[in-house]
């Protein structure tokens, strides 16, 4: 039985078509994912379905009754619920006063049944297998539990369709585990979930059916057993997609990077980095895994001269490079790709010549006599848009225009160009569809080959996996432990990212 279905929906934005005659359903009881590139309409289509946004055209049937659906709270009183990435909690308050919050259960026109609220909510708790105390505070619980109690707030609300927009994002291994395993429980329940994602593992593990996105336009509806994570990526992305990573033999050279009882310390006086010492080689990916927050962002910071180092060293072929300005580190051949592409990487309102020589504009190859030359900065730059497929009008576009897959090309082309002795890539396909990480992957792959020393810093333990020759696990600013590539697994690194380090018979402490 089919609980909802969209017929013929479409959505404009101007002359920007987002949604075309978007046909799609789901069933009672029914796990159905929807996949698709950045902007292929999927976020679109969920916010027709929620109340957010209104159709240019096409009807919305819930039970098999056409509706509008003016907004959220009309979506709710449908019983359509929807966990956005960003979570809408208020992290002051409790498990319990989150949830109640605007729906708040009444002994009379005047008093708060409190008593009430708390037994309903265990009961929801208990059936449904979630395990929340609802008198935690919403800050001191772990982004996995914090995503319960959305969940939780949307079914004591009574709703019986969810809208999932990327839930294991910001998850740990373990957390994506019983995420996963709720959901599973959710659906024995007779809920219908709608699963946002660009996870094709987990796809293929929890789904029934999958729906296909690409360009604002439905492109197919399959049956999960029937399909395979190489077809959803083709019909993803319209092309033959190279799945298996092959990082080819490892040869490593000198140490081109070190640090040495690096400590750092942020505003508020946490350290945030703790007697951090490691090495990195030429022709090497060293993988960061850990859960975001525990030093990776400080780490970045001070290999870069962003932020000071209170004690430790740097070094760079030999050379003691600790707290010298960030102008200073990228003389001495360490290059930079920040986790926030705009914020950090780039000047939105600064052309695509221009971000393309950021940082690199005081060389002589840019300028004739002691001024810059605006032929040769062009020349540079078209240069480098034909050598990675940058896709932009001209090289005096806007990067604020460009689409992320563009954009992170621009600052990738920029860091590479001058063959640096290290790249530390943070976060490098963060947001980014299918095609464009398949790109930033053979980059980084490249740069390997050519004899460049790589930090990978990644929540993605998929790319630190499938890309690094080892693997360093920070947790509270420490490495709790470093694993070649060949002795790697999710679970593994999922228990040192909790801070366990022995979690074998064999304790997996650095040995390098």
């Amino acid at each position: 039985m089919e609980i909802l279905k969209t017929v013929n929906l479409s959505k404009k934005f101007g002359d920007i078509v987002a949604n075309n005659n978007i046909n799609f359903s789901i069933k009672k009881g029914e796990i159905h994912a929807v996949v698709g590139e950045n902007g292929a309409g999927k976020s679109t289509l969920m916010n027709l379905i929620y109340g957010l946004h209104q159709p240019s055209s096409g009807e919305i049937y819930v039970s098999g009754q056409r509706r509008e659906i003016a907004n959220p709270r009309v979506a709710i009183s449908l019983g359509i619920g929807m966990v956005h990435q960003e979570f809408k909690l208020i992290s002051s308050l409790t498990v319990l006063e989150n949830i109640l919050l605007g729906v708040e259960p009444r002994k009379n026109r005047y008093f708060f049944d409190d008593e009430k609220a708390i037994e309903e909510i265990r009961a929801l708790d208990k059936k449904y297998s979630l395990e929340i105390d609802p008198f935690a505070v919403i800050c001191d619980l772990s982004v996995g539990i914090q995503q319960r109690v959305e969940i939780l707030k949307m079914l004591y609300r009574e709703v019986d369709i969810l809208i999932l927009d990327e839930p294991t994002a910001v998850l740990t291994p373990q957390e994506i585990d019983g995420f996963l395993q709720s959901l599973k429980n959710l659906k024995k329940r007779g809920k219908s979930i709608i699963f946002v994602t660009h996870k094709l593992e987990e796809v293929l593990q929890v789904s029934d059916r999958v729906t296909v996105m690409r360009g604002g336009e439905k492109i197919k509806t399959l049956i999960t057993e029937e399909t395979d994570k190489r077809e959803l990526a083709n019909l993803m992305v319209g092309r033959d997609i190279l799945l298996d990573v092959n990082i080819g033999d490892f040869n490593p050279g000198r140490t081109v990077l070190e640090t040495k009882g690096l400590e750092t310390y942020d505003k508020r006086g946490i350290k945030k980095l703790d007697g951090l010492s490691f090495k990195v080689r030429r022709g090497e990916i060293v993988g960061i895994a850990g859960v975001q927050g525990n030093g990776q962002e400080e780490l970045l910071r001070v290999l870069t001269g962003m932020q000071e180092a209170t004690a430790g060293k740097v070094i760079i072929n030999g050379q003691d490079i600790s707290n010298l300005k960030p102008a200073e580190i990228r003389e001495k051949g360490v290059a930079n790709i920040p986790s926030d592409r705009f914020g950090c990487g780039l000047a939105a309102e600064g052309t695509v010549s221009e971000n393309l020589i950021c940082g690199y504009h005081h060389r002589k190859s840019f300028k004739t006599g002691k001024f810059l030359s605006l032929k040769k900065i062009k020349n540079y730059a078209e240069d480098l848009i034909e050598k990675y497929n940058i896709k932009t009008v001209g090289v005096e576009s806007k990067v604020g225009s460009l689409s992320g897959g563009n954009a992170q090309k621009v600052i990738i082309a920029r860091e590479l160009a001058f063959r640096p002795n290290v790249l530390i890539a943070s976060q490098p396909t963060r947001g980014l569809d299918i095609g464009a990480i398949d790109f930033v992957h053979e980059q980084l792959l490249k740069a390997r080959s050519q004899g460049i020393g790589i930090i990978l810093i990644s929540t993605e333990l998929e790319e630190i996996l499938s890309l690094s020759d080892r693997i360093l696990v920070l947790y509270e600013g420490k490495i709790v432990g470093s694993l070649r590539a060949d002795e790697a697994e999710k679970e593994k690194l999922g228990i040192l990212m909790t801070g366990e380090k022995d979690c074998s018979e064999n304790k997996m402490v650095a040995r390098f």
